[in-house]
């Protein structure tokens, strides 16, 4: 029987759920999405809960309808202006399974302990780790391991890229899907899983930059020598785009946003001048029709403003290789038209689209799903695939064809009696 893996996207514009099925040789298979609109966060924070739960709800029923199974439990997806990342150092001392101090062996608990060494870093009480990444390991003097087990050495060192968000950032999201009716299995990082679904092994070697174009917030993280180095959010996005016409044209936020959709663009040579765009009147005034390239000059620059802040970062930081992998855009910003051009143009790097793509461990993945939008929901799924792969026994995710109704139903009342008289 295989199991089940189910995947949430919670952004500040859209809620994303995915359904798959695991099969006996671990690849993975969509037999269900659901996608509904949100307006429960704000820059990827919860500030309404009931119109959160509302959305992941409605999310998660719809791609359970499409699949025929009932769930219980998910792998979420958390980002915003909230997250931080910062690189830490460990030091042990191999203790090795030999007294002998030549023959010193390091083993697994040698690691854990290195790791649990550069996790030692003051962080602020309203703050909690959300993922620790081991970059790479120096046993001695020699650099650059990328697995030590085994090595014979005495001193052991490890670098690692520490992510960080708010506490109660973190608390909200779990409560929202548990009021759901739904159990988190783990929060992970939404660019770390993004770039599960859309970076190749070779670009993450190089360095790359992945920039994750959401609603509220641009969040990007920074790959070199194959693991991640930066994390950061730019504080704008999508959600400001809109805002920028609406306010602008004088149209109300919806139309400002099917106007942004079908005719956006922000790259000068993609536009035709006999180009134009309908703009609805507003109290019964009729709709007028403008030239397509008064959008461009509305959306161009707030695009420009995210990709120089990103840029204005990146040059921060002293990265130890150049970035030869370049700039992967993903996110629902990255469907504009023109928006690799400008990012090619201001990063001065070589930029592409990123969009998840069938492979050896993702099947079931139509046409309709290969876009930068679903990027997120589906490296979550590869992403919580992994993990629950660890540890396959703790974790129940399956949803057995036989019991699956009652399962559910139990699950999603311990839930609600715990929410509202614990």
């Amino acid at each position: 029987m295989s199991e089940t893996i189910v995947s949430l996207d919670i952004g500040s514009t859209c809620v994303r759920a995915v359904i798959c099925e695991r099969d006996e040789d671990g690849s993975l298979k969509i037999i269900g999405v659901g996608q509904k609109p949100s307006t429960g966060l704000r820059k990827g924070v919860v500030v309404n809960i009931e119109a959160t739960l509302r959305a992941v709800s409605a999310a998660i029923e719809d791609a359970e309808m499409m699949s025929g199974l009932e769930v219980t439990d998910c792998w979420t997806g958390i980002g915003g202006n909230h997250i931080n990342g910062i690189n830490s150092r460990g030091v042990v001392g191999v203790t090795g399974k030999k007294r002998d101090v030549r023959e010193r062996e390091i083993g697994q608990e040698d690691i854990n302990r290195v790791i649990e060494a550069a996790k030692a870093v003051v962080i602020p009480t309203d703050r909690q780790i959300l993922e620790v990444i081991p970059q790479n390991f120096k046993v001695d003097d020699q650099k650059g391991i990328r697995n030590p087990m085994d090595m014979i050495g005495v001193r052991l060192e490890s670098e690692v890229h520490i992510i960080t968000c708010a506490v109660t950032g973190a608390q909200n999201l779990i409560k929202c899907v548990n009021r759901a009716g739904f159990r988190v299995n783990e929060l992970i990082l939404q660019t770390l899983a993004a770039g599960c679904a859309v970076l190749t092994q070779e670009e993450m070697d190089l360095g790359v930059v992945l920039v994750d174009l959401g609603g509220g917030t641009s969040d990007v993280l920074i790959y070199t020598e194959g693991t991640p180095y930066s994390t950061f959010t730019i504080p704008a996005g999508g959600t400001q785009v809109t805002s920028d016409i609406s306010i602008i044209k004088n149209i109300s936020l919806e139309n400002a946003e099917k106007i942004k959709i079908e005719a956006g663009c922000c790259w000068d040579s993609m536009l035709d001048d006999n180009e134009t765009v309908i703009v609805p009147g507003v109290g019964g005034r009729p709709p007028m029709s403008i030239p397509r390239s008064q959008i461009l000059t509305i959306i161009k620059p707030r695009m420009e403003e995210i990709f120089k802040l990103v840029k204005q970062h990146i040059d921060t930081i002293n990265l130890p290789r150049p970035l030869g992998g370049g700039v992967v855009l993903t996110g629902g910003g990255a469907e504009l038209a023109g928006v690799v051009e400008l990012a090619n143009k201001i990063l001065k790097l070589p930029a592409r689209l990123g969009s998840p793509i069938p492979s050896q461990e993702l099947g079931g993945l139509v046409e309709e799903y290969r876009t930068p939008s679903f990027a997120t929901a589906i490296g979550l799924a590869l992403e919580g695939n992994r993990r629950d792969g660890m540890d396959v026994s703790e974790r129940k995710s399956e949803i057995r064809q036989g019991d699956k109704k009652s399962v559910a139903l139990i699950d999603k009342l311990k839930y609600w009696l715990k929410e509202e008289f614990f």
